[in-house]
């Protein structure tokens, strides 16, 4: 860590700003004493703009000395036989790209929830949950291992799943972010499968040895075979993220949690990550045109049941969901195309949007009311283009379908979620009876039934 140059002191204090934000209300919440809402309102908006500025210099000196790209090696974590486990952060086009936009949208998000939700009675809990997100997606955009890279992907999923539960009071709330934590921790398996098959493979977890030193254009140093695995591996793992097919039910449901969190979590940042982890490993999908077409089928057919679904929505909310979900299938079958910088631009530019809609859906109905007051009556219908393309009979059969939202929750929800809570709790029975035998509370039972009689 000696030697340090400007570019990597800068890394770092990015990487530090939202952990130290995290730290401290975390501290401060164990203890009893959360910070006052006036403290918070400031401290956060400054952390995320901290990370932001660093970033920002940081990129603008790769630019002025012409490098493209910038290591930090943070140490090993553990080693296991000939396996060792490092910590790395890289910061090339890609990843200084969506960094400078993911902590510009939490500063922003972060000032528009400290008056949103003020007198909130999660008020800290929530700053502390996006400060976790915010170290989580700071791990996943500059990471330059596996190990870096995994950790913030949990990091990610874990304060998505307690947001969509932050109004745990109410049944609905705590029963989606249920819902969605199981659903990451299914498609979680691909990301570790991932990596063993990696580690296996290429004998480390390091980007630099198993995708090469250049992005978009790097050689992976994988076979065919090797890639193949990894890609279809990483693709399920993304596509739990991501919201796509056949885990989509659980974008609709995450709109339960805060519109603040709605808005940086399923239509810009979070619902990304599975996207921008496609990115990054491109140059395994490169290898494998199986696993590039599999990318493309799901993202295609992620789009078009999206737009199926999300016309018969009633709430403003919900079909924002689902329109995010359309553009994400786009942009998904964009990266398996191999148009890189056409999925980053449009990444960026559909999160940037679909926040602004989500931040203002709370006013939209009066401003909607405005617009017809102010034109004297109802407004003109649009969009039934599509409608006017099927037969009478199709279309009532389309709109069921879209109505049912395609059966995918029901048939989840019998052999994904119910199977894995049945699992749990058997387990949790197994546990249960166990610490029960080992502490020999039957002994006692016996022995004071004994003495009673």
């Amino acid at each position: 860590m000696t030697g340090l140059s400007a570019i990597q002191v800068l890394i770092l204090v990015a990487t530090a700003a939202p952990l130290g934000l995290l730290a401290l209300l975390g501290a401060s919440s164990l203890l009893g004493r959360p910070l006052p809402e006036r403290v918070t309102g400031i401290l956060a908006p400054v952390s995320f703009f901290l990370c932001l500025g660093s970033l920002g210099m940081a990129g603008a000196l790769m630019y002025s000395q012409g490098i493209e790209r910038e290591t930090l090696a943070l140490g090993k974590l553990l080693a296991v036989g000939e396996q060792e486990f490092q910590l790395r952060l890289l910061v090339d086009p890609l990843s200084v790209t969506f960094a400078i936009f993911a902590e510009t949208l939490c500063g922003v998000v972060a000032a528009f929830a400290h008056r949103y939700l003020h007198r909130e009675n999660g008020y800290n809990r929530f700053f502390l949950l996006l400060a976790t997100f915010s170290a989580g997606m700071m791990f996943i955009i500059l990471a330059g291992s596996l190990e870096v890279l995994f950790a913030g992907w949990e990091f990610v999923g874990v304060s998505s799943a307690l947001l969509i539960a932050f109004f745990h009071d109410r049944p609905t709330p705590a029963r989606n972010g249920l819902w969605t934590f199981i659903v990451y921790r299914v498609t979680d398996i691909g990301m570790l499968g991932a990596a063993v098959l990696i580690h296996h493979s290429a004998g480390s977890g390091l980007f630099d040895d198993f995708l090469g030193t250049a992005w978009p254009g790097g050689v992976t140093s994988l076979t065919g075979a090797q890639a193949t695995g990894a890609c279809f591996f990483l693709l399920s793992s993304a596509m739990g993220k991501c919201a796509l097919l056949p885990f989509s039910g659980w974008l609709p449901r995450a709109m339960e949690g805060p519109t603040p969190s709605s808005a940086i979590f399923y239509g810009a940042l979070s619902v990304h990550a599975g996207a921008y982890l496609l990115l990054r490993m491109s140059p395994l999908f490169d290898r494998s045109p199986l696993a590039s077409s599999a990318v493309v089928l799901t993202g295609m057919l992620t789009a078009i049941f999206a737009t199926l679904v999300g016309r018969v929505q009633s709430d403003v909310k919900t079909a924002l969901a689902y329109a995010s979900m359309t553009q994400v299938g786009i942009i998904i079958a964009e990266i398996g195309l191999g148009f890189r910088w056409l999925a980053l631009l449009h990444m960026v530019g559909h999160a940037s949007l679909r926040s602004l809609q989500l931040l203002r859906s709370p006013s939209l109905l009066h401003d909607f009311h405005d617009a017809e007051a102010a034109v004297g009556g109802h407004l003109a219908h649009t969009g039934m283009h599509l409608e006017r393309m099927f037969p009478e009979r199709a279309k009532w059969r389309l709109y069921r379908f879209a109505l049912e939202k395609g059966y995918i929750d029901s048939i989840l929800d019998r052999f994904v979620v119910v199977p894995f809570v049945r699992a749990v709790r058997t387990l949790d029975g197994f546990e249960e009876r166990w610490c029960r035998l080992l502490g020999g509370a039957k002994k006692r039972a016996r022995a004071e039934s004994e003495a009673s009689s």
